[in-house]
């Protein structure tokens, strides 16, 4: 779609995430520490340098012995008896070969002795310092991680692309990688617009609001991986907002809140235009949210999200948060979504995808939702009770409780009643 041609009408949802996303960049690596990696997105593939584990060791404590020494089972009174020569605990590398007859004594986790193919467990014997009584056979190999049987030499271990995550992390350590390409971060500069508003620090009269939507969008600019910047409260007058937004194109993104409407004092259009934006579409086909913009300005990704509380943070999660990850080198873009089944009534036209504020349970494996109560777009405690968004698409005129809709989660926290982790019940990712 041509963006005067959006201009004109309202733009489905599916079709402005698909300008987005095609509008988006992926960042540039830079190279951090370790510890610094939980949620990043590798930009380097890993491998693996040496085998781990580098040698074959023992999974228990007990005896390396050879196997032709023990391998029938005898008789009770007759137990095979072993001579042990050495001790190996871990961290030691053993110095001595078992030879026939012969047992090392041997701690979980070190290396296995040569002439030794398999390690009895301590429980299994009757022992003293000198030697070793085996009541019981094992199998060839027992009890022995070969090397080599975590990771081998040479093998991708991690593709780059990879969010990385506390497994991750631990392997990174485990092939000693102190440092690792990532890629970048998103900036993210945060402008919230209206005469009506206070910021937190100011004194503020009976006529003024708290700005709110700057901190909410900083939360979810942090939560989405992001580095968010505040460039505060721009009045409704051109020059200063032009000044603000001016400010804020240093940053990877600029995301404005209010002054997208058609109200004699909202300049957002006008002044996006004259700093030589090129707008893709003005309006979308989705409720909260109808006025928001999108395009870029000098190159750098503009959304103007709506005014309304709820409105901005659900644009957010469907437009902003998309391409954030994205920029961040992620390769999926979506919350994870649930089928669930409704348990109200709902009816609306059919002209406008809804986002409704739920609370999502999972009830001996059933997942059920119920919205939070009043959906107006200024009463944000439906987001702060919220722990998810059902999606109810365009064409449907009607929910009736028991009908199945999707979900989009917020949050693997929170749920309240029965609730179990996503993986309990059956679920997709979602693909915008």
């Amino acid at each position: 779609m041509k963006a005067k041609d959006a201009m004109q009408g309202l733009t489905p949802l599916e079709e402005a995430q698909k300008i987005v996303l095609d509008s988006t960049p992926v960042l540039g690596l830079e190279k951090i520490p370790l510890l610094d990696t939980l949620g990043r997105v590798l930009g380097e593939d890993i491998i693996v340098e040496r085998d781990n584990p580098p040698w074959d060791n023992s999974a228990m404590d007990g005896f390396a012995v050879r196997w032709d020494d023990i391998k029938r089972e005898h008789p009770i009174d007759k137990p095979v008896t072993l001579t042990v020569i050495e001790d190996v605990p871990a961290g030691k590398m053993p110095m001595k070969t078992v030879g026939p007859g012969q047992a090392i004594r041997i701690m979980t986790g070190a290396p296995v002795p040569k002439g030794a193919d398999t390690v009895l467990k301590v429980e299994d014997t009757e022992h003293t310092p000198d030697s070793v009584r085996v009541f019981k056979p094992e199998l060839k190999g027992s009890n022995i991680r070969p090397q080599g049987e975590d990771v081998k030499k040479g093998e991708r271990i991690i593709a780059k692309g990879t969010p990385v995550r506390p497994g991750e992390a631990g392997m990174l350590a485990i092939l000693a990688k102190s440092f690792v390409f990532v890629h970048q971060r998103p900036r993210v500069a945060i402008l919230s617009t209206g005469d009506e508003l206070a910021d937190l620090d100011e004194r503020y009269s009976e006529e003024k609001i708290i700005n709110s939507n700057s901190y909410g969008i900083a939360a979810a600019v942090q939560d989405a991986g992001g580095i968010p910047f505040l460039l505060g409260i721009a009045k409704d007058n051109p020059a200063a907002l032009k000044e603000k937004i001016s400010y804020g194109l240093t940053a990877d993104i600029l995301v404005l809140s209010g002054g997208v409407s058609m109200g004699d004092y909202d300049f957002t259009k006008a002044v996006f235009q004259d700093l030589g934006a090129a707008m893709n579409f003005w309006k979308l086909a989705i409720k909260p949210g109808q006025p928001l913009a999108f395009g870029k300005i000098q190159g750098k990704l503009a959304f103007g999200l709506p005014g309304n509380p709820v409105s901005s943070m659900v644009t957010f999660e469907q437009l902003v948060r998309p391409a954030m990850l994205k920029m961040g080198g992620h390769r999926s873009y979506g919350r994870p979504v649930v089928q669930a089944l409704f348990q109200e009534k709902f009816s609306k036209r059919a002209d406008r995808r809804h986002f409704l504020r739920g609370v999502l349970t999972n009830e001996g494996g059933v997942f059920r939702v119920w919205t939070t109560g009043d959906q107006g777009s200024g009463i944000l405690t439906s987001m702060v009770k919220a722990n998810c968004l059902i999606d109810v698409p365009m064409e449907v005129e009607r929910l009736n409780p028991g009908d199945p809709i999707s979900v989009q989660l917020l949050s693997e926290q929170g749920w309240d009643g029965h609730a179990v982790h996503v993986s309990g019940g059956p679920h997709r990712q979602s693909s915008c």
